[in-house]
């Protein structure tokens, strides 16, 4: 009978180390983080899903976080609709897996310094304008649903 107890206590704290956020995931299937990245015209206005290493989250939201691929350092941002879905702030290091539609931003100089300003602000960053030199094209997932685990 304890044996059993112990059993189900660590099947408890397992399951309770998986965050699941949005709506279920639905593919079968992570694609690589690379696959989408080497080739992102081939997947605009599809829903993707990508499984990697969180290394960044939104601070002041929530409202995204980045993964990167283990070995090919492929890196994808997963942006979400503010406060529809919220990352949890201490999920870098962590795997998670997000699912959502895969699009393509292009913002003006003017409008990526604004982008980086607000980002550095909401992360307690400094930030240069000097570093952005030009237009910026941005390719991230609109992120519909997510999971974080240990």
């Amino acid at each position: 009978m304890k044996l059993l107890v112990v059993l189900l206590v660590s099947a408890a704290l397992v399951l309770a180390a998986t965050v699941n956020l949005g709506k279920p995931l639905t593919l079968k299937e992570p694609m690589s983080v690379q696959t989408l990245v080497s080739a992102p015209d081939e997947y605009l206005g599809k829903t993707v899903q990508v499984k990697g290493k969180v290394v960044d989250v939104c601070q002041m939201m929530g409202c995204w976080m980045e993964l990167v691929e283990a070995g090919s350092g492929a890196r994808v941002r997963i942006k979400v609709e503010d406060g529809v879905i919220v990352f949890p702030k201490d999920s870098v290091g962590r795997t998670a897996v997000a699912e959502g539609v895969f699009s393509k931003l292009v913002m003006t100089r003017e409008e990526a310094i604004a982008q980086a300003q607000h980002e550095a602000e909401a992360n307690n960053r400094k930030f240069d304008p000097s570093t952005i030199k030009g237009g910026v094209t941005i390719y991230q997932v609109q992120g519909t649903g997510a999971t974080v685990a240990d």
